[in-house]
């Protein structure tokens, strides 16, 4: 029975999905608020509540340019800040199963209100090609590929793809090589068969010690 041929070098990518996080539309009247209320702390020097109030205030999260968030940019800092890092310990958990079949991984970003870079997506590269004329070296291959790709607490739907090849072609070199095991113990056997004729053959042509004498 022939195994079905396959391509020596195959490349993927295991993609983490983006992020469904958006950039709420904050209200002008917050920033004016905010505007307002440094224009009467700095107007007025006996205004000690209201200036405590704005130190208050300005220990919370930032934007870029040094000013306080709004409620809604805090939310989705906090949801940018949560999914950078589940974006990375996807990746993660695939480079350190995959081992030496796994490339580096490459992300997606999103600047948040703070003017930091936040991963929103990912991706793995992964050499799942068979090892050509080495099936056993091919099982053993797939049987890491399988566990790189399942490794991540979600796996993507990329992620089963790749599973899913990997184990057709575990499947192909386990075939492959019982087929190889049964021609080796076939060859064994027809070797042992022949040199145990030769002995009996041997043996015959020898003359008896009477016939010597």
């Amino acid at each position: 029975m022939a195994v079905s041929s396959v391509s020596t070098v195959s490349l993927a990518a295991w993609a983490y999905p983006a992020a469904n996080v958006t950039l709420p539309r904050v209200e002008q009247t917050a920033k004016s608020r905010v505007f307002e209320e440094d224009t009467a702390s700095s107007d007025d020097p006996n205004a000690t509540s209201t200036s405590e109030e704005h130190n208050s205030d300005a220990a919370g999260p930032k934007r870029a340019d040094g000013t306080p968030m709004a409620p809604e940019e805090i939310q989705y800092l906090d949801q940018l800040k949560q999914s950078d890092r589940e974006v990375r310990q996807h990746e993660m958990a695939h480079q350190i199963a995959g081992g030496a079949y796994t490339g580096g991984a490459s992300y997606e970003y999103e600047v948040g209100p703070d003017g930091k870079r936040y991963a929103v997506a990912g991706e793995v590269s992964i050499d799942y090609g068979p090892v050509p004329n080495d099936p056993q070296a091919t099982i053993e291959k797939m049987q890491t590929v399988i566990a790189a790709a399942m490794a991540p607490a979600d796996p993507s739907p990329k992620d089963y793809q790749v599973a899913a090849q990997a184990r057709q072609y575990l499947l192909e070199a386990k075939l492959e090589a019982s087929m190889q095991r049964s021609e080796m113990e076939q060859a064994r056997s027809n070797g042992a068969a022949a040199t145990s004729s030769a002995d009996e053959s041997a043996a015959n042509e020898q003359p008896s010690e009477e016939q010597a004498a």
